[in-house]
């Protein structure tokens, strides 16, 4: 995989200047760093950590610790990144970290083992870093925390008292979520743990995946294969789509100022329908690609909408969306092009 933009990066870093220095000499631990949101959390840890000499060292848990050093030559190579090859039910501890950001979960199609091994492994990371004595922590959790929202509520504020039907079939995700939210919280309670939870919701941007249940990826796929771009659904639901680099300011703002015991909506707040969404896709191309939608509206129905309320982080961490909708689909774009064109040369 290639590196992400410096154009991104420099983004990171001028918007979060004023925060580097709390990691001077600290060591971190992040889990999920082979994810999406994990790849910009570490090339933006690396990137700022070279560039303002704190001497900061990042341990990352993973699985598959040489499946990641060939994706990611650039940043295995660094110095100041140390891969810990476990899962996250049993890893090892490593030596005492002051900073932890745990995006990880485990992968289960069982949802009671789902349920139960996220939870094992949380309690895992939390116990950790009460032997550290960490001095901060952030769980990234899931707009899924919320379950469906009625109609009238267009976005979903921290204090919805929603939340997942726990007799849905789909219910899995959020209801862990649930679940290791309260976990943490009850042991940053109990431990003086200083924990901040980030309810994130969906994104774009470079490591968007492309081939699993995501819009956004599946029309940037869709696309990049000359379409046309295929909404399954009947085009109708709400989304916002916060760009990755907003997205690592955010986090890197909650983990270093976040207020501890206090939940934070990350994305975005501009709303478009999934069919809008495939249409501004498909505008990237001259002429654009042609859009299908698999089938009607039904009369009468409202649509589903997942989209946040981000005012807590506005008002008490001053965070912003700065780049647009059209811009992050158009350096989402640009990135995978380029990725298409180095593919290619690597085989030749």
């Amino acid at each position: 995989m290639r590196p992400l933009p410096a154009e991104d990066l420099d983004q990171v870093l001028s918007a979060t200047s004023d925060l580097w220095g709390e990691l001077r000499g600290a060591q971190l631990f992040l889990t999920g760093g082979t994810s999406f949101l994990g790849r910009w959390l570490v090339e933006s840890f690396l990137y700022a950590n070279a560039r303002r000499g704190l001497g900061a060292r990042l341990v990352m848990l993973t699985r598959h610790p040489t499946a990641f050093a060939g994706q990611a030559p650039h940043l295995v190579n660094d110095p100041a990144l140390t891969l810990l090859g476990s899962d996250l039910e049993n890893f090892p501890f490593p030596e005492p970290c002051s900073h932890i950001l745990h995006a990880g979960r485990v992968e289960d199609a069982d949802p009671l083992r789902y349920l139960n091994r996220n939870l094992a492994g949380t309690e895992r990371v939390l116990e950790f870093a009460r032997l550290s004595g960490a001095q901060r922590f952030v769980y990234t959790s899931s707009g899924s925390f919320y379950g469906p929202r009625p109609p009238e509520i267009s976005h979903i504020p921290e204090d919805f008292s929603g939340a997942p039907d726990p007799l849905g079939p789909d219910a899995a995700k959020g209801m862990m979520k649930r679940a290791c939210e309260f976990v943490s919280a009850q042991f940053a309670r109990r431990y003086g743990l200083r924990l901040c939870i980030a309810r994130c919701f969906t994104f774009l941007g470079p490591h968007l995946p492309l081939n699993i249940q995501l819009a956004a990826g599946n029309f940037i796929r869709d696309a990049l294969a000359g379409g046309p771009i295929r909404v399954e659904g009947d085009g109708t639901p709400y989304r916002s789509y916060l760009y990755a680099a907003d997205l690592a300011i955010w986090l890197w703002t909650l983990l270093l100022r976040g207020t501890p015991g206090r939940a934070y909506n990350v994305g975005s707040e501009q709303s478009v329908t999934i069919a809008e969404l495939a249409h501004r896709v498909a505008a990237h191309w001259d002429p654009p690609l042609e859009v299908t939608i698999a089938r009607a509206p039904q009369p009468g129905k409202p649509p589903e909408s997942y989209v946040p309320a981000t005012a807590r982080a506005r008002q008490e961490l001053g965070l912003r969306e700065t780049v647009p909708l059209d811009e992050a689909l158009a350096r989402t774009l640009r990135w995978y092009q380029g990725q298409s064109v180095a593919d290619s040369r690597e085989a030749d």
